[in-house]
């Protein structure tokens, strides 16, 4: 009778431990699972968007002189960035565009957003149509007045914070 009584006690202990520890790892190993998942998600939104600033340049020539180049009398920069995502951009309403001397620069708002006052960047995806995988938009950074020699930053930054940016020298 005694090993019977044993034996249930120890069952029952038995019982109650694996209970007690399913409760406890079952949370953690939920949570873990969904921070996993969670990761997955982000690095293919990262992958669908993504680009790349493949060249920049201004109208000013080796020795400062400004040529302007598409003779419309203002000074521009110019910026072609490639989508290299997996997934077309639908809309380039709400990149931000940031340029300057190294060190110093500032986010340039778009036509739309400066309302006539310079400088505004507007841009145009080469060849026309939408702005999918493999193709290029090409970005004016608009000023009254050409900007001296120097080195200078730009940086591309998407709605979802993908970004690319770039040192060029005028």
């Amino acid at each position: 009778m005694d090993k019977i009584i044993t034996t249930a006690l120890l069952i029952a202990i038995s019982m109650i431990t694996a209970m007690l520890l399913f409760n406890a790892a079952y949370p953690a190993v939920m949570e873990g699972g969904e921070a996993i998942t969670s990761m997955a998600s982000n690095t293919t939104n990262r992958m669908r968007n993504r680009v790349a600033i493949v060249h920049a340049s201004g109208e000013l020539d080796h020795t400062g002189w400004w040529h302007d180049s598409n003779s419309n009398g203002l000074f521009e920069v110019f910026g072609w960035v490639k989508n290299i995502g997996l997934a077309r951009i639908t809309t380039t309403d709400f990149i931000d565009v940031f340029f300057g001397r190294e060190g110093n620069f500032t986010r340039i708002p778009s036509e739309t957003a400066a309302g006539g006052v310079r400088p505004y960047w507007t841009s145009s995806v080469e060849g026309g149509g939408e702005w999918s995988p493999a193709t290029t938009l090409s970005i004016a950074i608009h000023y009254s007045d050409p900007l001296t020699n120097g080195q200078y930053y730009l940086k591309v930054v998407l709605q979802d914070g993908t970004s690319s940016d770039y040192y060029l020298g005028m």
